[in-house]
């Protein structure tokens, strides 16, 4: 009866209602709050980032976009540090760290999922190996196991090659360092929009507006197992959430045994047309 739902997720949308276009045709009211909006996220951008140089800083930020929607993994931490560096100006910094963090989201998902592959031969290639520096192999492994979607080895493959250029060795890093940060930090972007969303079109999600839940089928693969249901919880159609203290709370009701398939599950949810037996209470 019940399905995970994604509950634990990492964003930072400042950037895109930093430079949202305020409308001459809006309300009054609305433009106000907007104003109002804006001049709240540059006073944060200036307490997190310091007075000087900030016109600078706040292109920098907007350049970056927003933080995209992304499940709680071992690539948030890294990815915030990353984009503090360029939206500081350190541009090289940020483009090292870029690289070494795709290298090393590799390398976590070979390390997090091998031992459910024991029984391929990628595996004999990788077990007991602390790191893999060749990406071409990360990448076939990792895509022979069915885990990266061909969006994410796509973009994998283009930062390789701006790692490559970066590292080994080009000189116009000396002076044009920032059109490369920002190029490596937008495919990284890609990389987590497309591999770790908290919300999209990716096929282990369900058509749901306005929530995660895990697909049946999907619950066993081990991508879902390691990096998904650790942000989740099981709930059923009739639960309800609490925002307490920065976290989700969970109330739920007893269901019986019974199965149900992924579309049944959809149309118990409220708001949906529900067409089951059991009853949710009001609220």
């Amino acid at each position: 009866m019940k399905r995970y739902r994604i509950l634990q997720y990492d964003f930072d949308t400042r950037a895109h209602w930093l430079g949202l276009a305020i409308a001459d045709d809006w309300e009054l009211k609305v433009k106000q709050m907007h104003w109002q909006n804006r001049l709240n996220i540059l006073d944060g951008l200036m307490s997190e980032y310091g007075r000087d140089g900030l016109a600078a800083k706040v292109v920098n930020f907007l350049d970056l976009g927003p933080s995209p929607l992304s499940v709680v993994a071992f690539h948030n931490k890294f990815a915030h540090q990353a984009r503090v560096a360029f939206v500081m100006g350190s541009y090289y910094p940020a483009l090292t760290a870029t690289c070494a963090l795709g290298e090393r989201i590799l390398n976590h998902l070979i390390r997090v999922l091998r031992d459910h592959f024991r029984s391929t031969d990628e595996y004999k290639r990788v077990h007991g190996k602390e790191s893999i520096d060749d990406w071409r192999l990360a990448i076939d492994i990792l895509e022979r196991w069915d885990v990266l979607l061909p969006d994410t080895i796509g973009a994998f493959k283009e930062l390789a090659e701006v790692r490559n250029r970066s590292l080994h060795f080009d000189p116009a890093m000396d002076t044009d360092d920032r059109p490369e940060a920002l190029n490596a930090l937008k495919l990284l972007n890609h990389i987590v929009e497309s591999q770790f969303p908290a919300y999209g079109p990716q096929p282990w999600f369900l058509d749901v507006p306005g929530a995660a839940f895990i697909r049946k089928e999907w619950e066993t693969r081990p991508f879902i197992r390691e990096i998904y249901l650790p942000n989740a919880r099981l709930v059923g159609p009739c639960h309800k959430l609490e925002h307490v203290n920065g976290t989700w709370v969970v109330h739920d009701i007893d269901y019986d045994d019974r199965n149900v398939s992924d579309e049944e599950f959809v149309a118990m949810l409220p708001g949906e047309a529900r067409r089951h037996e059991a009853r949710c209470p009001d609220a």
